[in-house]
């Protein structure tokens, strides 16, 4: 090998080391220590846990659909409980400093939060009334709004946004609400007793 073929070898193995040297140390102001890092995966260890234990606690009964109640808390529980091992192993081999920083705004902005809250709130409180579909709807037009306020989209408040939104909604919530009432014979909130609604 010639000598600069070696040199430049010898510089990349020594950046590539150099960038794995110290976890603890992030590569911007914005994104966290690798102890923080790891604090956080252990958190959703931590949620996965807890998940599995209510998971214990609900009865495995079959259903229609071959599927009892307890299958999704089970299958959250195993998909945060690789989430938090995987983000743990991230902390503890270099962390996220080569991630690209993330910019956004120097502090939080206070009315896409409030647009998410209240969709989240209505959401839980016309459930009984308006049924599954609609309160769905309605959850998701007000989030997405949130979301359109906080990235500064200028047509957030047009009325073509809102009247796509509404549609998307309907298209998310009613084949949710009919596999759940249909296929997996699962009763949710409706409208009407029809079980379409």
């Amino acid at each position: 090998m010639s000598d600069s073929y070696q040199d430049l070898a010898r510089a990349a193995e020594a950046a590539q080391v150099s960038a794995y040297a110290d976890p603890e140390e992030p590569q911007s102001p914005n994104v966290p220590s690798g102890r923080a890092q790891t604090i956080v995966g252990a958190g959703v260890l931590l949620v996965a846990a807890g998940l599995a234990f209510g998971a214990l606690q609900i009865p495995s009964d079959s259903g229609y659909g071959g599927v009892g109640p307890n299958f999704l808390p089970w299958v959250c529980a195993a998909v945060l409980g690789i989430c938090g091992a995987l983000l743990i192993w991230e902390a503890c081999s270099g962390g996220f400093r080569h991630a690209a920083d993330p910019g956004g705004q120097p502090k939080a902005d206070i009315l896409p939060f409030a647009w998410v809250s209240a969709g989240l709130l209505v959401n839980a409180a016309l459930i009984g009334t308006l049924g599954f579909i609609f309160s769905c709807t309605i959850c998701y037009v007000l989030a997405v709004q949130g979301l359109r306020r906080a990235a500064h989209q200028p047509q957030a408040s047009a009325a073509g946004t809102w009247v796509k939104d509404v549609i998307t909604g309907l298209l998310i919530a009613a084949p949710v609400f009919w596999m759940f009432t249909k296929f997996l014979a699962i009763n949710l909130p409706g409208l009407t007793e029809t079980g379409w609604l």
